[in-house]
């Protein structure tokens, strides 16, 4: 069978050299003996997957993405127009949408994960009062919550569109979500998610990755969002940030256990004999799992899923075994 090569972004200012984020895995790529190739990022945002993908040689199959997120109708347009040319992502769409979004994994990680509803939404359009009261109702109705989009949140602007301190204040909702999804504009993904906050172990120093994403105290997404609008929902209240892991899983196994980006330096060791079988029952190939600690002791918690393709390493980290293992697989 073909051993698999890489996909990564090309430098905008230099379309023959990986974009700078990700040119240390490219060189990290060559020395294992890997392959890599070149697309355009900015092409494939633009709905020109032909034009993206002219670097790509013909026939050349199987094919990994390791770059920047891409809406999932953007990542169905990359592969029909790298499988025109002879070559096959080894993520399928319909995969990358299922780690992607929330509503694609929740399903099989729920009891596990925060307690989250959505709202699907076919434009930038706030939802009216009734459907956020019910989907308020569906949280239980009280208790304080986050509010996202299917990806992304506004961590950012934690109080002004991504915290609501209390779900039985029904104005207080409507602005928190109406504000989100004006600063999300034309970059709203799906819809709009509401998910339960829950409180995580923090660090002392607040050097751990941010407190309170879409889930709570956690971090969340993938992390390699450049263009995309919204935040990694990484920040928060109060003191120190929440500590956090990021686990790379292909076919159903950890393939490297390690920090999450946005605290690097942090030694942690995720529990994960809960995680395990839900990855697997998820069924997607290359999938990273967030995982965080209550604040009171009583476990590991999935903070979020994501595609492993467009989810970001903590700088430091050895990615050897993570590369060695996708050119293998």
């Amino acid at each position: 069978m073909p051993v698999p090569a890489i996909l990564f972004p090309a430098d905008p200012l230099n379309p023959r050299r990986p974009d700078p984020h990700f040119a240390w895995e490219a060189r990290l790529l060559r020395e294992l003996g890997g392959e890599h190739h070149l697309v355009d990022h900015d092409a494939l945002l633009a709905g020109h997957a032909e034009q993206a993908v002219r670097q790509v040689p013909q026939d050349r199959a199987p094919l990994w993405y390791r770059g920047w997120m891409l809406p999932s109708a953007r990542y169905t347009g990359f592969a029909t127009a790298l499988a025109a040319r002879g070559c096959a992502l080894l993520t399928s769409p319909a995969g990358y949408a299922t780690a992607h979004e929330l509503p694609g994994w929740y399903g099989v990680f729920e009891g596990a994960t925060p307690p989250s509803t959505w709202i699907p939404t076919a434009a930038a359009m706030a939802p009216g009062p009734e459907e956020l009261a019910a989907a308020a109702a569906r949280l239980g109705g009280s208790g304080p919550a986050i509010v996202k989009d299917y990806v992304k949140s506004r961590k950012h602007e934690w109080h002004e569109a991504c915290y609501i301190p209390e779900l039985a204040d029904l104005a207080s909702v409507g602005r928190v979500v109406a504000r989100f999804v004006e600063l999300q504009g034309e970059f709203l993904t799906g819809g709009v998610v509401l998910r339960r906050y829950e409180e995580f172990e923090r660090s002392a120093d607040g050097t751990g990755s941010g407190s309170g994403d879409d889930s709570g105290e956690g971090s969340g997404e993938e992390s390699s969002g450049r263009p995309d609008g919204g935040s990694d929902d990484r920040s928060g209240r109060g003191s120190g940030r929440a500590v956090e892991a990021r686990v790379w899983w292909l076919d159903g196994e950890p393939v490297l256990v390690g920090p999450h980006p946005d605290a690097p330096h942090h030694d942690v060791e995720p529990d994960l004999t809960g995680v395990r079988p839900l990855v697997r029952m998820l069924g997607c190939r290359f999938v990273t799992t967030d995982l965080a600690n209550r604040a009171d002791g009583s476990g590991w918690r999935v903070v979020e899923v994501g595609d492993g393709q467009v989810s970001d390493l903590p700088h430091g980290i050895d990615a050897t075994g993570l590369l060695a293992s996708l050119i293998a697989a």
